[in-house]
């Protein structure tokens, strides 16, 4: 995937860059301190593969085959099955805290073999255990990879990673957590994104809408609730009517990088201290044309040789200096990155650069 410097801007200036986030629900930062969500973890075959699946020294892919085969009453020995078009994964998944038998969550299938790809695929039936290896899931269905890839003769065009995947609401769940909201007089609130401004605002807003003292910043990631006596017998439909309740959140500034992708996310909290960013590529391509050298007509000696033709070309691009003020906001490095003509590519060295100078106000997180 590649992101073009307009769309880039488009992207940015969808950002607003003001310092708090207004109206942002409560259930979008913040949830009710209890029991946590159980990864799942699963081993299964995807089949269906356009002969892009493991190859025959991936062993133990072709040994589940014929396990599974004789499942069905088909004895078919490992070592004489030669199949491109399945492929050994692992599965994976996250059981909601209060999700119950009969819901369906998404799964992510990645390949443990030398597959080339796993586009097309489909995965079959799998179960998923939890962390006492128990049962809790079933997954299975078509995979989806958000790219492509494809070729012939040697030459070959790949879009995104292609051993990874996701089912949509693949997994099955067939033993719910067990988490109930048990009767109580005190809640706690985590905050996904621990902040004391956040944690502040969140604790007034909650005042405002039960009461004075109802609600308290305990620290950065923590609010303490006391529930009113109305609610104490039904913590359920006190959520429910918090859980709506529109607050001010501040944002921490920062940039976000996928270097297999090619995606580049700014925050709007983003500024740029003084700076002067110029930026060059040098490219170095190496060609090689085999000629054919024979010897002088009607000579009787010599032989006809294929002497190889080796071309060397450097190319370094021309670089323009652009100057940033202190204080620059998102929109005006977004404007001089793509004066410079920059790709996501360059982006991504562009921050990292202006990070190690001491001029990016913001944290890169690198996916």
């Amino acid at each position: 995937m590649r992101l073009t410097g307009a769309f880039i801007v488009a992207l940015a200036f969808a950002i607003p860059a003001a310092a708090g986030e207004a109206g942002t629900r409560l259930k979008d930062v913040a949830t009710l301190q209890g029991p946590s969500s159980v990864p799942l973890l699963g081993y299964g075959l995807v089949v269906g593969l356009a002969k892009t699946g493991d190859k025959k020294q991936t062993i133990f892919s072709t040994q589940t085959l014929a396990n599974m085969l004789e499942r069905f009453g088909v004895s078919v020995p490992a070592a004489q099955m030669k199949i491109e078009n399945i492929a050994a994964v692992l599965v994976t998944g996250e059981l909601p805290t209060y999700a119950r038998a009969g819901a369906r969550v998404d799964v992510t299938v990645s390949s443990v073999g030398d597959a080339r790809s796993l586009q097309g695929g489909t995965l079959l039936v799998t179960p998923l255990r939890g962390a006492n290896g128990d049962i809790v899931a079933i997954a299975q269905g078509p995979l989806s990879l958000g790219g492509f890839g494809g070729g012939g003769g040697g030459s070959s065009v790949t879009v995104n990673h292609l051993t990874v995947g996701r089912v949509p609401a693949g997994g099955l769940i067939q033993v719910g957590s067990g988490a109930t909201l048990p009767a109580t007089d005190t809640l706690t609130l985590t905050l996904h994104e621990p902040d004391f401004s956040s944690a502040s605002r969140i604790a007034r807003a909650i005042n405002s809408e039960l009461g004075p003292d109802c609600a308290r910043a305990v620290d950065p990631g923590t609010v303490s609730l006391t529930v009113p006596a109305t609610y104490r017998s039904s913590v359920a439909e006190l959520m429910a009517r918090l859980e709506v309740l529109p607050v001010d959140v501040d944002a921490a500034a920062r940039v976000v990088i996928n270097e297999r992708t090619g995606t580049v996310v700014v925050g709007g909290n983003v500024r740029i201290g003084a700076a002067a960013v110029a930026h060059g590529n040098l490219s170095v391509k190496i060609s090689t044309k085999l000629e054919v050298s024979q010897p002088s007509p009607f000579s009787r000696t010599g032989d006809t040789q294929v002497v190889p033709n080796v071309q060397v070309d450097v190319k370094e691009a021309s670089a323009q200096l652009v100057s940033l003020e202190e204080g620059t906001t998102l929109a005006a490095v977004v404007r001089a990155l793509n004066a410079l003509g920059a790709s996501p590519r360059d982006i991504i060295a562009i921050m990292q650069a202006l990070k190690a100078a001491g001029a990016l106000r913001a944290d890169i997180v690198i996916l």
